[in-house]
């Protein structure tokens, strides 16, 4: 009976508390299981002898009974032979028979109750580590869970520290004077070289295109363009000189 109250005990000991001492919990009830299952194996063993037992105990029994029943019959035959004393012998060996008949029986009763019981016992520890089985599934799943966001806190906790999200900023502003630093170069070389003329004449250029798409839609329209600029008495004044001192 230790097989039982040992398996016994480590089904009931405390699967949480085993899983926060070990260092891999799914590694840690594997191995519990599998001491589980040996111990398990040893309690069957156990029981198969008990039940052997038993079996022959209750063969005993019915050798007894057999005999008792044999030593009556011999007993009859020698009351019909006529011969008393052979008979008193023969009912004295069935009365020895007979009571080692009771005492069998006694004992194959005893033990098979017993046989009962621990086969009952024996579905029960069965059971109870069927259920370990599931419990490890879940205990392995929030294991694991536990552990991921213990990771995630502790990422959260280094990324709580200001320090990186400022060094971030200062690049950024960085990176902003650099680039306003080169677009004013950019412009300053474009005064020096000349390339500001160009920039002027291209404005202008782009301006008269869009003139002329105005001009083009209007038509398309069906809108009257506007009248003709009308020079003004000063402007044909001065048209004149200057015409009048290209011929001189």
């Amino acid at each position: 009976m230790g097989i039982f109250s040992r398996l016994g005990t480590l089904i009931k000991s405390n699967l949480n508390d085993l899983i926060s001492r070990a260092e891999d919990p799914e590694k840690m009830l594997n191995q519990i299981l599998v001491e589980m299952k040996n111990q398990l194996v040893e309690a069957k063993k156990q029981v198969a002898v008990a039940i052997g037992d038993e079996k022959r105990l209750k063969k005993q029994w019915d050798e007894q009974i057999a005999q008792a029943k044999e030593w009556e019959r011999k007993a009859m035959m020698a009351v019909q032979a006529g011969d008393d004393e052979l008979a008193k012998e023969a009912l004295v060996r069935q009365k020895e028979h007979d009571d080692l008949c009771q005492q069998f029986e006694q004992q194959w009763h005893l033990q098979k109750d017993a046989v009962d019981k621990l086969k009952d016992q024996l579905r029960v520890l069965n059971n109870k580590i069927e259920e370990a089985k599931r419990k490890k599934n879940i205990l392995v799943a929030r294991a694991k869970r536990a552990e991921a966001q213990r990771t995630i806190q502790s990422t959260m906790a280094g990324l709580s520290d200001t320090s990186a999200f400022d060094t971030f900023d200062r690049m950024a502003e960085k990176v902003d004077q650099i680039e306003a630093e080169v677009e004013a170069g950019s412009e300053l070389s474009a005064e020096l070289t000349g390339d500001s003329l160009h920039q002027r004449f291209k404005k202008l250029e782009s301006g008269s295109g869009a003139d002329q798409q105005l001009a083009a839609l209007k038509a398309k329209m069906g809108v009257a363009a506007l009248p003709a600029h009308q020079e003004t008495p000063a402007e044909a004044k001065a048209k004149q000189l200057t015409d009048g001192g290209k011929k001189g």
